[in-house]
């Protein structure tokens, strides 16, 4: 048997985004074709717990979990959780349509090790199935893989905190996911077909690129909302702990805005370009219609419109909860300023509604 990175849903999940600055969880339920937001919570991630995309404490990162679950209210024991893109190899393959489930397991796992380069012993493997090509004599088959450490610690972070990991998805996957949630807020008097998703995490930046609603393209930097607390710390010779306190707390001196934030909204851009070039290079697509800004850093203010400067491509602010239905019990200025960054956690959550 394959060794499983994702499982298929068997009842509701929590999306649980465990970022290097923070854990973000989110509970939905729908009614008809209407998602709704029943609980959601934010917990701040200790210093050193992580780095960038690596759990380096299971105890400290499970105890922020715990946190996160418990001031979310949540009775929901069973959590959809993401590895980093950085982490897993994707690789489309193609197999004949009429072999037999077995048949077909078999046959990728003797191509996955093609692809990988560990011992097939030390890697979590899963594939799913595209439309049959060439008449029903093929069918694509996307492959992921990633080494088991790095499901291993995330499920062993969720059982310290007396939770279940049901689903272990990608990060890439779910911001496609989650994407539907966002699609109407590009609703304007120009088409967008081919929309530019760049998520400007804790620790890094990726860049999913949609046509139609549908992901053709990801990568992934090392560059996140961490570079702006380091850059609080540098300029003000605080600790790392101090700086983001101070930002926290808006307890920021008066210069921030006119000394640190500018060159940092500069470097933010010029990720978004280089992330863009390279799937111009790549793909040769040579325009996006719009780029869809998310993140912790997407609501700074002048982010959006250094991006839209640097690229020349109008950009949105994504808010995955804009079409939801809210209950009385969530605070609309907290939910208004952390929804950027919930993008991750809402595309697990949306697992709950896998068919």
């Amino acid at each position: 048997m394959l060794s499983r990175l994702w499982r298929g849903r068997q009842k509701k999940v929590l999306g649980l985004d465990i970022g290097a600055s923070a854990v973000r969880l989110v509970e939905l339920s729908r009614n008809g074709d209407r998602y709704r937001l029943d609980r959601f919570a934010v917990e701040k991630m200790p210093a050193n717990a992580m780095s960038e995309n690596d759990i380096k404490d299971v105890a400290v990162v499970a105890s922020t979990v715990k946190r996160a679950f418990l001031r979310s209210g949540s009775k929901v024991g069973e959590c959809a959780a993401a590895v980093s893109s950085s982490q897993v190899i994707i690789k489309t393959i193609t197999m004949p349509a009429d072999l037999s489930d077995s048949e077909l397991e078999e046959q990728v796992k003797a191509e996955a090790s093609q692809y990988i380069p560990y011992p097939m012993e030390e890697v979590s493997l899963d594939f799913s199935l595209g439309d049959p090509a060439e008449e029903g004599k093929e069918t694509e088959v996307l492959l992921v893989a990633s080494r088991s450490e790095n499901v291993d610690v995330r499920v062993a972070v969720l059982e310290q905190a007396g939770l279940n990991a049901a689903v272990m998805d990608v990060e890439t996957f779910a911001l496609e996911n989650a994407f539907q949630l966002v699609s109407a807020q590009m609703t304007d008097t120009a088409p967008v077909h081919t929309v530019a998703l760049i998520n400007v995490g804790d620790a890094t930046t990726t860049l999913v690129v949609l046509r139609d609603g549908k992901g053709i393209y990801s990568r992934e930097q090392m560059f996140g909302d961490i570079q702006l607390t380091e850059a609080i710390q540098q300029h003000y010779g605080l600790s790392y702990e101090q700086a983001e306190q101070a930002r926290q707390n808006n307890e920021l001196p008066q210069d921030f805005e006119t000394e640190v934030l500018p060159p940092f909204r500069k470097a933010v851009a010029q990720q978004a370009s280089r992330l863009l070039q390279f799937f111009f290079s790549a793909s040769g697509v040579s325009h996006v219609d719009r780029i869809l800004l998310s993140g912790e850093c997407a609501k700074t203010p002048g982010i959006a419109e250094t991006v839209t400067e640097t690229t020349g491509i109008p950009v949105t602010v994504a808010n995955p909860f804009s079409s939801m239905v809210l209950p009385s019990s969530v605070a609309p200025a907290e939910l208004e300023r952390e929804s950027p960054a919930m993008m991750i956690a809402c595309g697990l959550a949306l697992r709950s509604f896998d068919e």
